[in-house]
């Protein structure tokens, strides 16, 4: 499938935006939500990151041209600490019944479900996503309900928090006392040190027959032969950790990061820990999900790129932290 659509902008393949089917109620107002204190989140495992520069962008020449992954360019960043994994379904669980945070889904009263995992009744399918039909519209899908009503999060608390806003992850961070990374920081982290490689572990997708990733095999979007043994989320550290620790960089769930998204940035992007630009039409999206499949969406690759509106929620994605060093100021988000 060609990911771009008739006005030369990428589809939003693989997350549907809040906007994305005007016909149902993914439009309605949010209401207030309730914040907690910092610095009372779970333990995060995190792994420390040394300083140091690499070439960020795609060195293989296998981008989108509308993902604006390139010019590569030199990024120089201080060191940092990143969890080894994505926010679970146990740690986010712990952040709502701390706070009695609302997400953007529960608001809504809706989110997006791929449709092979729906589980909720036909009264609460309300219609498919505009140039996306794999995806549906569930009434009563929710971190807390990540398939539809009829799922828990309780049955999967090992697997990523998903259903979660960038607005969302803004939140529980607030909570947590940490931040989420930056787009170079996240690249630079899921490379492992690794220069100018096509995915985080090296340039073979499926190295000696192992998989390294929760991606799609088969037909997409009809027929997943389930080779690496997942259709949806599959539990963290499912997979081997890069060359820093970090698991499931590549697949499983879109991460957030804190960026605006702008095509273009790559073309005057700062050496010195950018922080990327001051507009944009949606926020970074990194790692790709289960869904990605090189006959449409190869954006599993490390240097692959994406965004969403900072509202959006869908059934594959979700986020990592990075902690607030003592004596530092946060990251700009604005």
């Amino acid at each position: 499938m060609d990911p771009t659509t008739d006005s030369g902008h990428t589809a939003n393949c693989c997350t549907p935006s809040q906007d994305a089917s005007p016909s149902t109620s993914w439009g309605l107002p949010l209401v207030s939500k309730a914040t907690g204190a910092a610095h009372l989140g779970p333990v995060h495992e995190d792994v420390a990151v040394p300083a140091g520069a690499f070439r960020m962008g795609d060195a293989c020449g296998e981008g989108y041209p509308s993902d604006g992954e390139t010019p590569v360019h030199e990024v120089r960043l201080g060191g940092f600490r990143i969890d080894a994994t994505a926010v679970t379904n146990r740690m986010f669980a712990a952040f709502i019944e701390a706070t009695g945070y609302r997400t953007e889904a529960e608001a809504y009263g809706t989110s997006a479900v791929f449709h092979l995992l729906v589980e909720a009744p036909d009264e609460d399918i309300l219609g498919r996503a505009a140039g996306v039909p794999w995806w549906l519209n569930v009434r009563g899908a929710d971190w807390a309900h990540p398939r539809g009503p009829h799922s828990s999060w309780s049955d999967v608390p090992d697997d990523p928090a998903v259903h979660v806003s960038w607005n969302d992850a803004q939140a529980y961070c607030g909570w947590a006392g940490r931040r989420l990374p930056t787009e170079a920081e996240w690249e630079y982290a899921a490379r492992g040190g690794l220069e100018g490689r096509r995915y985080a572990w090296g340039d073979e997708l499926v190295p000696d027959g192992e998989h390294r990733a929760n991606i799609w095999q088969g037909t997409f979007p009809a027929v997943n032969t389930q080779d690496d043994g997942f259709l949806g989320t599959a539990p963290v550290k499912s997979f081997p950790a890069n060359g820093y620790g970090l698991y499931e960089v590549a697949g499983n769930v879109w991460e957030w990061c804190s960026d605006w998204f702008l095509p273009k940035y790559y073309r005057n992007s700062p050496a010195e820990n950018p922080q990327g630009p001051t507009i944009g039409p949606g926020r970074v999206m990194r790692g790709g999900s289960y869904l990605c499949h090189e006959s449409y969406c190869n954006r599993y690759r490390v240097a692959a790129r994406s965004s969403n509106t900072p509202d959006s929620s869908s059934g594959n994605c979700g986020f990592r932290t990075v902690a607030i060093e003592a004596g530092t100021a946060l990251q700009r988000v604005t």
